[in-house]
């Protein structure tokens, strides 16, 4: 369903996206944020499958900046180097990309994002900054150090409450200093619990945040 296209980000950077367009009346734009694992097989099947419901969705390969082509697997060795790639980034070069990311899918309409992890904290920071009109964020830990940021838009959370890398304290945290309309969803699930191709893949926890997004995006983009 979906391609690989060039976007320019502000500054210059040109990097790679992956867009998927529906087949039928558009519903709205949507930027898919990846994980640290690139925009790899399993981020272009969440596009197609939000396209396959109306969106015009774009995952841009934020990793470019440092190296192109980067697609890893849910092992010790993906997950070492891709957590080397995202220190190397920071947190403020992603957001030129996102905001590109936002231009390639804005003919769609209203636009939201919806991040993973790494991407789920990137989400949250795009609602504060770039304009979108909704933002689902899934099991971003790192929402907590941003959380004096107020977001443009509504605001939808999906945490794992059996998730080893963002202990419930973390959570409630998020919970308790988050704007009052934002609402936080969890799940006995772990980390990483949409994810089919991960060990933690929870399909009725993934199915329950797919539908609850869904509404949410629905009603957000009209």
């Amino acid at each position: 369903m979906g391609e690989t296209t060039i976007l320019t980000a502000s500054d210059g950077h040109r990097f790679s996206a992956y867009v998927a367009e529906p087949t039928g009346p558009l519903k709205g734009g949507l930027v898919v944020v990846q994980e640290i694992f690139g925009v790899n097989p399993h981020i272009r099947d969440v596009c197609d499958r939000w396209a396959a419901q109306g969106f015009l969705t774009c995952a841009p390969a934020l990793f470019d900046r440092v190296e192109r082509g980067v697609e890893l697997d849910y092992d010790g060795e993906g997950i070492i180097r891709g957590r080397t790639i995202r220190a190397e980034l920071g947190w403020e070069t992603p957001l030129l990309d996102l905001a590109a990311a936002h231009q390639a899918v804005e003919r769609a309409g209203k636009c939201g994002i919806i991040g993973f992890c790494w991407g789920g904290s990137l989400a949250w920071l795009g609602a504060c900054r770039l304009g979108f009109s909704a933002a689902s964020c899934y099991y971003g830990g790192q929402i907590g150090d941003f959380l004096g940021e107020t977001p443009d838009c509504p605001v939808e959370m999906h945490f794992g409450r059996l998730d080893p890398l963002i202990p419930t304290d973390v959570v409630t945290r998020i919970r308790a200093a988050a704007p009052p309309d934002t609402v936080v969803h969890d799940y006995d699930a772990g980390h990483g619990f949409c994810c089919d191709r991960r060990k933690d893949f929870h399909p009725e926890s993934a199915a329950l945040a797919k539908d609850r997004t869904l509404g949410f995006l629905s009603q957000a983009l009209a």
